[in-house]
């Protein structure tokens, strides 16, 4: 694969792409949400390949989930194209403004980052995601997903492609392409594109993160692995505990946003625990602390172990949940500022001042007083959709909208001024 074509065609596009309207933008990505449609058929069959693939290679379950495409997915796919469409164009958007003592006049308005690299795993529905905030920000976007998902991803930009191509001047075809070879060397070369790629978002696991930020020569946006913690403390509703902890490792357990660890304080645990174990007990596998194996040992055919010294570090993206008691909210908190990825933690409480703490003092993108971490969602936080959850400090953090592909420039005008 010809990338340096790639490149070139990606830099046109976004330089088109910079001069367009919010409404020809918009334009665009309503053709492409129903060329979307249109190509339904094509793109549930090439993922069915993918899925029957990924089975006979012995993908768990969970990951699978997050590869599979079915019908009222695309549904949802194509839905969230719509919020964004209705969202604010973030370009042009004036930041600030002033005069200076010498009578310039400056203004700090938001533009486009320019060209986007996003790497991913088997996740087609970020490949939509990932265009369409790209788009309606102004950027082109290069795409490179795993192997598990190629044929899904193809269907699925040859789709977007015939809709900017049926939107006529207001479909950019170069503002997106698919690095399709599947090599490793592929992604080396993209990590090393200096001045061709403007910057490099990894989403995945850690081990695809960690090598994206360890290799990459171009400015990296990291989206984290999702360690994410959720904390009972003595005075929690424990009967919606129980239901918040089922939701938060079961509902879909092969997300980042999905809890690894619970943390219990040890007044409840006596009550709690067992309340929990009749409720998950054949859907998880339970790794314990020395003080909450015994409680636990107590219900009979529940799948507990004791938890190994990697087990409260370890995102399991499975129905594997590490459970460990401790004295306070302090400790908890102490506990999840040491181990956690800076993602998404929950503390349930009827204590105001501990939730404040709580929310205070842990070190993490999104921080929740009684909820689930799964609402840690571009969709949920009505951006209509993501292009990951970012767990570092600079430029953005949390789910990244519209806003995570902008940066800010001065425009200065005078009057013949000189210094």
């Amino acid at each position: 694969m010809d990338l340096d074509h790639i490149y070139a065609n990606l830099r046109s596009g976004a330089d088109k792409l910079s001069q367009l309207s919010a409404g020809s933008k918009n334009t665009a990505l309503n053709s492409v949400a129903k060329a979307l449609k249109a190509h339904q058929e094509s793109i549930l069959k090439a993922n069915e390949l993918d899925v029957a693939q990924a089975r006979s290679k012995g993908m768990k379950e969970s990951l699978i989930d997050r590869l599979t495409l079915t019908e009222k997915r695309i549904d949802a796919i194509i839905d969230s194209i719509h919020v964004i469409i209705n969202q604010t164009d973030p370009i042009g958007i004036i930041e600030n403004g002033w005069t200076s003592p010498e009578g310039l006049r400056i203004k700090q308005i938001r533009v486009p980052i320019g060209v986007a690299c996003i790497i991913y795993e088997s996740r087609p529905n970020v490949t939509v995601d990932a265009f369409a905030i790209a788009y309606k920000s102004g950027n082109a976007i290069l795409l490179r997903g795993s192997s598990s998902a190629l044929e899904s991803n193809k269907a699925i930009v040859k789709a977007i492609k015939d809709g900017l191509g049926k939107a006529g001047k207001d479909g950019i075809c170069e503002a997106i392409e698919l690095a399709s070879s599947g090599e490793r060397s592929e992604v080396d070369e993209i990590l090393n594109a200096v001045g061709k790629i403007d910057v490099v978002l990894p989403r995945g696991g850690a081990d695809l993160i960690n090598m994206v930020v360890e290799k990459a020569r171009i400015p990296v946006i990291e989206t984290g692995s999702g360690i994410c913690h959720l904390f009972v403390d003595e005075s929690a509703d424990l009967e919606k505990a129980v239901q918040i902890t089922l939701n938060a490792k079961l509902q879909r357990p092969g997300v980042c946003n999905a809890i690894e660890v619970l943390l219990v304080h040890e007044a409840v645990q006596e009550k709690f625990l067992p309340m929990l174990a009749k409720a998950i007990s054949g859907k998880a596998q339970l790794r314990c602390c020395e003080k909450t194996y015994p409680v636990l040992s107590k219900t009979e055919g529940l799948d507990i172990v004791h938890a190994g010294k990697d087990d409260f570090d370890t995102e399991f993206l499975d129905t594997i949940l590490a459970v460990k008691s401790v004295s306070s909210v302090e400790e908890a908190i102490e506990h999840i500022n040491a181990h956690n990825t800076k993602h998404s933690e929950s503390i349930l409480t009827k204590n105001i001042n501990n939730a404040s703490l709580f929310q205070k003092k842990v070190d993490a993108a999104c921080v929740y007083v009684n909820a689930s971490t799964r609402f840690t969602d571009g969709g949920v936080f009505g951006f209509g959709a993501e292009l990951g959850i970012s767990t570092q400090k600079f430029h953005i953090r949390g789910p990244m909208g519209l806003s995570a592909l902008t940066t800010t420039k001065y425009l200065i005008d005078g009057e013949g001024h000189i210094r």
